[in-house]
């Protein structure tokens, strides 16, 4: 249970960021 919980917060932490950069990316445009 525990490394799903880590899993899940690595991918929500991927998300975050991923959605951070493409929105510099667009600004930068």
């Amino acid at each position: 249970a525990r490394t799903q919980v880590l899993q899940q917060a690595g991918m929500s932490m991927l998300s975050q960021a991923n959605q951070q950069s493409q929105q510099v990316l667009s600004l930068l445009q």
